[in-house]
This record gives structure tokens, C-alpha cells and sequence, in this order.
């Protein structure tokens, strides 16, 4: 069930607003949902409160043995070349 809300702002951002919601083809009422929609949705959160850098050290290292002096740009190069059929290219 939708209810009805009455904000204030200033007069020109208003203005603002109905020019985008109408150039995206959408409401005022749709973009203020989705903004308040996207302000209480839960953020994903680390365990025990880990930064990232601590998470991805904690991550288990790969299984895969990779040569020292890989090179991981050209390796990334050929194989959207071979992806593409462009291999002979190279």
C-alpha cells in the first residue's frame, strides 16, 4: 500500500528533478523510492570486522602453480585475441 509523503527543498533543485525524471521517463515520487530504497538496503559487511586487504589475505592461496615472470597482460592479450579469432594478429 503507498501512502502519501510531503517534503520540502528548494524550489530550482525541484525544478531540476522533473527535468530528470522526465528525460528518464519516470516520476519524482519513483526516483525519491528508489533513493530512500537504496539508503536503508543492507551493506554487505566483512566478517568479524575485517578490513578487505585483512579478508584477502585470509583467503585461501590458489591451487594452481603459476610461473615466476608470468606475464599477466600479455597472457590477458592473447586470450581475448584467440577469443575474438584474432590470434594470427599477434
Amino acid at each position: 500500500m503507498k501512502k502519501k509523503l510531503n517534503i520540502t527543498i528548494e524550489e530550482n533543485l525541484l525544478d531540476k528533478i522533473k527535468q530528470y525524471a522526465e528525460q528518464h521517463e519516470t516520476s519524482v515520487s519513483s526516483l525519491v523510492q528508489e533513493h530512500f530504497e537504496t539508503l536503508i538496503k543492507p551493506r554487505p559487511t566483512l566478517p568479524n570486522g575485517m578490513t578487505l586487504v585483512e579478508y584477502m589475505k585470509s583467503l585461501p592461496k590458489s591451487k594452481v602453480e603459476f610461473p615466476e615472470g608470468m606475464d599477466w597482460k600479455d597472457e590477458y592479450y592473447k586470450a581475448k585475441a584467440k577469443k575474438w579469432g584474432y590470434e594470427d594478429l599477434l
